[in-house]
């Protein structure tokens, strides 16, 4: 048919692995595809939804040596905990409700990757440890409800912290206002869901394409 590429999200992104010719690195270390690419007649699997988030991310911080602290052990979470990994974050801490749920990411990332990853437990209202640079909601928390606050201890977010959420409907989630009140510089979702969409452009036509005029469409759907 000529295709160049394809995106796929739930419920196929593991699905689809053995229908592919081939995967990415990443996609490879988290078993995820979500973007296809013709390389020389080949469909080879790639996720943009991380590098998308980790582009949005090193406009504002390197990551490379940085401690972070991520909410959520799904889909999203995965994502961005490799690519994390991958560019060189010094450790990755995995708060999440279920234990169980969140051990796989854990070990993947100890296993596949050099950075050191460790598991916390989120029965109670969390307090993010001082020495954290990056934090990361990567859960479905704030999704349709900009009022739905995150079970932490605001007090516990500082000024030297990057807050990052990957919600994007709606991008001003209480968890990002509760972060501005206590002076952290935030990222919302819309930089990952723009630069993902970039990403797979540039994959699928070598064009690159402008993502300010992108963000700034999005920006007039969501009403920011």
């Amino acid at each position: 048919m000529g295709w160049r590429g394809f995106n796929c999200s739930i419920p196929h992104k593991v699905a689809v692995i053995p229908l592919l010719d081939g995967l990415g690195e990443s996609a490879s270390i988290m078993g995820a595809v979500n973007c296809a690419v013709n390389r020389h007649g080949k469909f080879i699997g790639e996720n943009t939804d991380g590098k998308g988030f980790l582009k949005s991310l090193t406009e504002v911080i390197d990551p490379k040596g940085k401690a972070v602290v991520m909410f959520g052990a799904g889909g999203a979470a995965r994502a961005i905990g490799v690519e994390l990994a991958l560019a060189g974050a010094k450790a990755v801490t995995v708060v999440n409700r279920s234990a169980s749920r969140a051990e796989p990411l854990v070990k993947l990332l100890n296993e596949k990757t050099k950075t050191k990853a460790t598991l916390s437990g989120w029965s109670s209202t969390y307090a993010i440890p001082p020495g954290a640079d990056i934090v990361v909601n990567a859960t479905s928390i704030g999704l349709g409800d900009g009022n739905q606050p995150l079970d932490i201890d605001v007090k516990s977010l500082n000024p030297n912290m990057v807050v990052c959420d990957v919600i994007v409907d709606p991008p001003n989630t209480h968890f990002l206002r509760d972060a501005k009140s206590q002076g952290c510089t935030v990222i919302d979702g819309l930089g990952m869901l723009v630069n993902q969409g970039v990403i797979g452009v540039k994959y699928w036509t070598g064009v690159d394409v402008e993502p300010a005029s992108m963000r700034k469409k999005l920006e007039e759907i969501f009403g920011v």
